[in-house]
């Protein structure tokens, strides 16, 4: 399969590079600076790219099988909310010019509901500090709702995410819920998040929809 993927360098885009590696997947990594990308590797290909170049990118994507997309502007971006709606509408813009179908989404936990109509975003003890991104990636999920022409996935996480626990293959599975364990935590290990996000290419489970995976 080939693949492009967005976020290459970042918390959860760099061990999905792993995994698809690890799979047998070609990936073209769309990268700011492609040189702040180290690893070397025979199916790995690095292509400097500017998220907002919407015709830029349709080139680059172009000829893939599908796109896993990690974009983030980054939590310290003081526009993260505005740079997170309009790169992800960039991204998807693009996805559909190439001609590309697939295309699987990264989102926040902030959209997942923790009683029937009440998101986690919309609780009091939801931090402040996060609103912004959070309410960014829930624009992008609603937007997708109202998408026709791609085969889109949104993956939304548990709360925490454990970027030392094990891949155990072992986890939950929701669509608008979120997941939490026996002592009331939501979580997951960011080795079994990417293992769903990155399992989804294959597995077809949630064509048109939010998922969300936890202990």
């Amino acid at each position: 399969m080939k693949i492009t993927l967005i976020g290459a360098t970042g918390f959860i885009g760099s061990k999905t590079l792993d995994e698809s590696l690890n799979k047998g997947y070609q990936v073209t990594a769309i990268l700011r600076d492609p040189n702040k990308l180290k690893l070397e590797h025979p199916n790995l290909k690095k292509i400097k790219g500017d998220i907002f170049d919407t015709d830029g990118l349709a080139k680059i994507i172009a000829g893939s099988d599908a796109v896993l997309d990690s974009y983030n502007p980054g939590w310290t971006d003081p526009n993260i909310r505005d740079n997170m709606i309009k790169g992800s509408l960039s991204i998807l813009n693009a996805t559909k010019k190439a001609g590309v179908k697939r295309i699987i989404v990264m989102g926040g936990a902030g959209s997942l509901e923790v009683q029937p109509g009440l998101q986690l975003i919309d609780t009091p003890e939801f931090p402040k500090e996060y609103f912004a991104g959070a309410d960014g990636a829930r624009q992008i999920l609603n937007h997708l709702r109202s998408e026709n022409d791609l085969e889109w996935t949104f993956l939304s996480p548990s709360a925490v995410i454990d970027p030392e626990g094990p891949k155990t293959g072992k986890y939950r599975v929701s669509k608008e819920s979120l997941l939490v364990d026996s002592n009331g935590q939501s979580r997951i290990s960011l080795a079994d998040l990417v293992k769903a996000f990155v399992d989804e290419l294959e597995d077809r489970n949630h064509i048109k929809s939010r998922f969300t995976v936890g202990y």
